[in-house]
């Protein structure tokens, strides 16, 4: 649909997951997307050419009435989704660098389609809270031309699981970083398996281990880390032979700030075919693999590494048992577009 009289708006666009400019997964923010038709927000998204795109709204009176501070649509190039991670964190910096005032100081309520996200400061960074995770088993039928279409063997998997939470995706945890790193899908194969199972997307992950004399995850570049190590389950193994608890070494690990588990997502719909860092698709993985033992309740997730990028996840479940999902989040581009 053509632009009826458009007019200037706030615009900004994001780098999220990184402190570092260009080193993360960028996001398109417009400011003002008041009068703007479901129509136009795709259009633009989709000249965008980014993997999404949001704008933001006041909130409805519903969603106000309930503490939230605003609204935001996310959009990728082809449609609208109902929650996503770095769109999460991306929109809410923007936001607030823009000027926005959170009622509660301590808390950001965003809505979006998938409901009201409480996200919180945490430092320099913003953590938004684990939507509801709902998963199930990969259906027998769908897990083995998955794993043929990643050019997995079933032996190089520890687990599985279809993780829903407003995105649905399939989960692998495979045996280390260095699988992971290596595979190269037939992209051609898995969007087929994805489209079999309703999934935007896979996801895969490795938990990888500290080394037993320190507490300390090796400090060697992320390649050559992933080609050296035991599996999370010896990891866990041996922090407890030696009297450490498992979340005294993951705090350990989190306080350092270097990565302990290796992230990829291969996505049937973006303009690339792995996306390089993905809030939604690590929220739900860390929801399942500390449930389930896989992982400590607190780590750093690393994605993007076989693109280039240097994203860092920083996850964290407190007291209640809610996880959050955390990372930085710096501006790129500030100005204006005319929409």
């Amino acid at each position: 649909m053509p632009l009826q009289n458009p007019v200037n708006r706030p615009f900004k666009q994001v780098d999220v997951f990184t402190d570092k400019p260009y080193f993360g997964n960028a996001l398109a923010v417009v400011l003002d997307g008041t009068g703007l038709s479901d129509a136009q927000m795709q259009r633009f998204a989709m000249w965008t050419n980014l993997a999404e795109t949001t704008f933001i709204l006041p909130p409805t009176p519903e969603a106000a009435a309930a503490g939230a501070d605003y609204q935001v649509r996310i959009f990728t190039t082809a449609y609208e989704m109902p929650f996503a991670g770095h769109p999460t964190l991306g929109s809410c910096h923007a936001w607030l660098e823009h000027g926005g005032v959170p009622k509660n100081p301590a808390r950001i309520v965003q809505q979006c389609k998938v409901g009201l996200v409480q996200i919180q400061r945490q430092g320099t960074r913003l953590a938004f809270a684990a939507p509801t995770l709902q998963r199930s088993v990969i259906a027998s039928d769908l897990l083995p031309a998955l794993l043929s279409a990643l050019g997995l063997r079933a032996g190089q998997v520890v687990a599985s699981q279809h993780l829903v939470n407003g995105p649905r995706y399939f989960g692998l945890l495979l045996d280390s970083a260095q699988t992971a790193l290596e595979l190269t899908p037939d992209f051609a194969a898995m969007k087929a398996v994805l489209a079999r199972g309703g999934c935007s997307g896979v996801g895969v992950a490795a938990v990888e281990p500290a080394a037993p004399a320190s507490g300390l995850i090796l400090r060697s570049n992320r390649e050559a880390r992933a080609f050296g190590g035991q599996s999370s389950t010896s990891t866990l193994a041996a922090a407890s032979a030696s009297g450490a608890s498992a979340d005294t070494s993951s705090q350990a690990l989190a306080d350092e700030e270097e990565p302990s588990v290796e992230v990829r997502m291969f996505v049937s719909d973006l303009v690339v075919a792995e996306d390089p860092i993905t809030g939604s698709f690590n929220a739900s993985l860390a929801q399942w693999l500390i449930a389930d033992g896989h992982a400590p309740r607190s780590y750093v997730a690393a994605q993007g590494t076989c693109i280039g990028r240097e994203g860092r996840v920083y996850i964290e479940q407190d007291t209640s048992g809610q996880v959050w999902v955390g990372g930085d989040s710096v501006t790129c581009v500030d100005g204006q577009i005319r929409l």
